[in-house]
C-alpha cells in the first residue's frame, strides 16, 4: 500500500512540477518602429528560419526573399519578382501589445487568406527582438492539419550571414 501512496505522490509532483512558466514578454525598444523602418523604408531578408526546433532549408524563393517595411505603415514583398516563389504580399503593418505584455507585428490586407491560407485578413507575428541590425518573429501556421510555429530571423538586407544557404 506504502508503495502506491508513494508512486502516486510521486506522479502528482512530476506532474505539477513540469507545467511551464509563462515566458516574461520580450521588451520592445522605444524606438521599435524606427528600428523596423529606418526612418523612411528598410529591407529585411531572411537569415535562418525553423519550424519547431528544425532548420529549414534555404532554397532559392528564401534566398532572394525581402520584405520593406515603410515608415507610411505599408509592407510589401518581393515574391513576384522572383521565379515561381508566389504572388507579392502588399499589407499595412502596426506594433501592437496583447493583455500580458507581448508584443506583436500586425500585417493586414487583402492578399492575407490567400497568401497565408487562413480566413483572416489580418495575421499576428510575435516579436522576439528587434534591433538595427535584426529582427526575429514567430507565427503560428497550419501545416498538414497540425498548428506549427515558424521562427524567422531576418537582418538587415545589407548584412552578409554565414550558413544562409542552409541544406540537409
Amino acid at each position: 500500500m506504502k508503495k502506491h501512496v508513494f508512486f502516486y505522490f510521486f506522479i502528482v509532483l512530476v506532474a505539477t512540477s513540469c507545467k511551464e512558466e509563462p515566458k516574461t514578454p520580450y521588451l520592445l525598444p522605444e524606438n521599435a518602429e524606427t528600428l523596423l523602418t529606418a526612418d523612411s523604408i528598410k529591407t529585411w531578408k531572411i537569415a535562418r528560419r525553423y519550424n519547431g526546433e528544425a532548420r529549414m532549408n534555404m532554397g532559392d524563393c528564401f534566398l532572394g526573399y525581402r520584405q520593406c517595411f515603410r515608415e507610411s505603415g505599408l509592407v510589401r514583398d518581393n515574391n513576384s519578382s522572383l521565379k515561381n516563389c508566389g504572388p507579392s504580399l502588399e499589407a499595412s503593418w502596426k506594433i501592437t501589445t496583447s493583455e500580458n505584455g507581448h508584443s506583436y507585428l500586425r500585417l493586414a490586407g487583402d492578399k492575407i487568406p490567400e497568401l497565408l491560407s487562413q480566413e483572416e485578413d489580418y495575421k499576428f507575428f510575435k516579436i522576439l527582438h528587434l534591433s538595427n541590425d535584426s529582427l526575429t518573429l514567430s507565427f503560428k501556421h497550419k501545416q498538414f492539419n497540425e498548428k506549427r510555429i515558424i521562427t524567422d530571423y531576418l537582418v538587415r538586407e545589407d548584412l552578409e550571414v554565414e550558413d544562409r544557404d542552409f541544406h540537409w
